[in-house]
């Protein structure tokens, strides 16, 4: 069977470094290691119209973003087909057709869902788009017949979802022979890289609460956020002994530090485990921490912010990019919908045998079908 990768991200603004290290860098690891047939991310700017309805402009606006995002990031369109959902309208004749898979009362039980809603105030009144996503989620992945699926874990139970969605199409269906794939969840294998929180310090890095680190961020704008983040409220000097829960520049630090980078930016120490014990032992002050920090988010920052000053060059060339990419989705999601429609019987002109049947019966005088 091929391997077959399906992820995206909403285009609701720019990503930031917790998109990076949660999905983003894995990408371009999974896309460069050669051991997958087809990648296929997708810009959801469907998906985000469904809690921003009122503000198609942010969504317009930022799908081009999220394309120099992924680009400068390392993404290849000649490695990785990107492209723009709403651009594939097979998805949602998809979306439709699933819908008669899933009860409302599942949906409700949707963990994410319902976190989702809570998050934006939805409880009194779901945009009924909103609360179907699921279910589009289960399009986006069944259309490539992607069987693998990177996603945080907060993500899982809409990959559960969709496994459901695959599994009843097929046994009411296609039962003798499967239309569409269950996929598995790919989620990051570091803890740090599961849920980068902001740099204050909250669990959630976010745009509206100005705790991000974007990584279209200039390097003055990213030492700036570094050399204000939260540490340890308790290490008020130097001398006192340090704090590494809930501290957010050594949960930076375990998501980008390696032991090459203490050689070249802070030599007294092999690794980050001997700063670690030197920290909670006490004697090590956080502006040396967050400078070591700082040094290096920036060699990890420089060469995107390098490619996408070249990248946005050419922005006509980014849309041609985007465009062609969805030209190539859209021919595989019309492919999967063809047999989709045949096995729930509702490719009438295709069925060539229908139609003979039906001629004959009429012409023998039968009656019409039971």
């Amino acid at each position: 069977m091929s391997k077959i990768i399906l992820t995206g991200d909403r285009p609701t603004g720019r990503l930031h470094i917790g998109h990076y290290v949660g999905s983003l860098r894995r990408r371009v690891e999974l896309q460069n290691s050669g051991e997958y047939d087809k990648i296929y991310i997708m810009i959801a700017d469907a998906q985000a119209l469904t809690d921003n309805i009122d503000n198609p402009e942010k969504v317009r606006q930022n799908v081009i973003e999220v394309a120099l995002d992924y680009l400068s990031a390392g993404l290849d369109p000649a490695k990785s087909t990107l492209f723009i959902q709403s651009q594939i309208s097979e998805l949602t004749e998809l979306t439709f057709y699933y819908m008669n898979l899933v009860t409302v009362a599942r949906l409700q039980r949707n963990p994410t869902v319902k976190s989702e809603i809570q998050l934006r105030n939805f409880e009194a009144s779901i945009p009924v788009g909103f609360f179907t996503y699921p279910i589009s989620q289960a399009a986006d992945i069944t259309f490539c017949k992607a069987n693998v699926v990177p996603v945080g874990e907060d993500q899982l139970p809409m990959i559960e979802q969709t496994k459901e969605i695959v599994h009843k199409f097929n046994a009411v269906y296609a039962p003798e022979n499967p239309v569409l794939v269950e996929p598995k969840a790919l989620i990051p294998e570091a803890e740090a890289c599961k849920r980068l929180p902001g740099t204050d310090g909250k669990a959630k890095m976010s745009k509206s609460l100005g705790n991000c680190i974007y990584l279209a961020d200039s390097a003055d704008e990213v030492r700036t956020k570094i050399m204000s983040m939260y540490t340890d409220p308790l290490h008020l000097q130097v001398s006192d002994p340090g704090h590494l829960e809930g501290n957010t520049v050594f949960t930076y630090l375990d998501a980008f530090a390696r032991d090459e980078h203490f050689e070249r930016y802070c030599p007294d120490y092999a690794n980050l485990d001997e700063m670690k014990a030197h920290y909670t032992r006490g004697g090590l002050g956080d502006v040396k921490v967050k400078k070591f920090l700082n040094n290096v988010v920036q060699e990890e920052l420089e060469p995107i912010r390098n490619r996408r000053a070249e990248f946005e060059k050419d922005i006509p060339e980014i849309y041609n990019i985007l465009r062609k990419g969805s030209d190539v989705a859209r021919e595989v999601a019309a492919q999967t919908l063809s047999e989709v429609k045949h096995a729930m019987k509702i490719d009438y002109f295709e069925d060539t045998e229908l139609i003979r049947t039906q001629s004959e019966r009429y012409t023998n005088g039968e009656s019409v079908t039971k």
